[in-house]
């Protein structure tokens, strides 16, 4: 994945017409360096409308409305997918090879409580619905080596009421900061997303607060980039914007005074351009001009790491330790490429790479 994480960024760009922010890359959480392309629009829709755009112009047939139920076999090679729509069955023969690019489970309580009982029903999830894990159980039943599959990644700054993803939140990686109820920071904000997540799992109500000012908003625009999911988290009193601190954190009850200490800190922390508190990794600026932001957050889950195992061909290994013949996978439906805990931006290098390579290997 890592040599070839430039060839996907360069056949998105130049062959799926995907267009990127040139000149911003971001540094995402757990990352050393800023090395994040990032799609004009901040959001994944830029990825899959040009590449929708792109079957459509090679006649490429997409069903919709259609779920795969089982692998088909014939003798020891996959054969086909059977698949259900409107109640109907219907069968895809595989002249070549079938790939499974199916996603996780992380929308699963149930698969997520069978080899993780840590990430049950306290969390909601940033998954699509459709996260069930569905490929990955047809291709168990089929014979398919699992690997990793008790880690499951949990991302730190999403919405408390329904567990999705923020994307204001990505103010954090512009140098926005998180407190606690009484006013205190207590993680590196630009840190692994799993300790941050347990970090704010273990501050009062689970839950925690991301405050930014002028400094930070200028850069990343992110009230204004994704401006109706914030007038959705200022209509549910997730959110708030305040000409001074003060008022913002008496938003939320958080304790003002420690708050305005905790700051005018940090501060002093962005001028010398170290943090000696939580070393914090990323960006450093300021928070002392307005308007100011203050966002409540909480944790969901958001990746599964475990899955099919596969090799670098993107061929599906089976349990018996061979491979599953006719058999490719690609993306979050496969396991053993992230380790314990996926590093952001990787979903997409991943499902890009693999999904390349495994449809090159299946059509010869």
């Amino acid at each position: 994945m890592a040599e070839n994480a430039l060839a996907s960024y360069e056949w998105l760009r130049d062959n799926i017409n995907v267009a990127f922010i040139q000149d911003r890359v971001q540094q995402f959480g757990g990352h050393s360096v800023p090395r994040a392309c990032i799609p004009r629009g901040n959001s994944g829709y830029g990825l899959t409308e040009p590449l929708l755009k792109k079957c459509e112009e090679l006649d490429v047939d997409i069903f919709y409305n259609t779920k795969a139920v089982k692998l088909l076999q014939n003798k020891d090679v996959i054969s086909g997918v059977k698949a259900e729509n409107k109640g109907k069955t219907v069968t895809f023969k595989a002249s070549k090879a079938v790939i499974l690019a199916t996603g996780g489970f992380g929308a699963n309580i149930a698969m997520r409580e069978e080899y993780n009982p840590e990430y049950g029903k306290k969390y909601k999830t940033t998954c699509l619905k459709a996260s069930q894990g569905d490929g990955i159980v047809m291709a168990k039943e089929a014979g398919a080596r699992l690997v990793d599959m008790e880690y499951i990644q949990v991302y730190p700054t999403c919405n408390p009421l329904t567990g999705i993803i923020s994307y204001v939140a990505n103010a954090r990686f512009d140098g926005a900061v998180l407190v606690n109820k009484e006013g205190r920071r207590f993680t590196n904000e630009g840190g692994r997303r799993d300790v941050i997540s347990q970090g704010i799992l273990s501050q009062t109500d689970a839950c925690a607060y991301l405050v930014w000012g002028n400094e930070i908003e200028s850069i990343g625009k992110m009230t204004e980039l994704h401006r109706n999911e914030y007038a959705n988290m200022e209509k549910n009193k997730l959110i708030v914007k305040a000409d001074s601190l003060k008022e913002a954190a008496a938003f939320f009850g958080i304790d003002e005074k420690a708050f305005s200490a905790e700051i005018e800190k940090f501060n002093t922390f962005a001028a010398n351009k170290k943090d000696t508190d939580f070393n914090k990794t990323g960006a450093l600026r300021k928070i002392e001009t307005g308007p100011f932001f203050i966002q409540k957050v909480s944790p969901a889950t958001h990746h599964t790491m475990g899955g099919l195992a596969i090799n670098e061909k993107a061929q599906v290994k089976s349990a018996d330790g061979g491979f599953i013949k006719g058999l490719y996978a690609a993306g979050e439906v496969t396991g053993g490429i992230h380790g314990t805990n996926r590093l952001g931006g990787n979903a997409i290098t991943d499902i890009i790479t693999f999904g390349r390579i495994a449809g090159q290997n299946a059509a010869e």
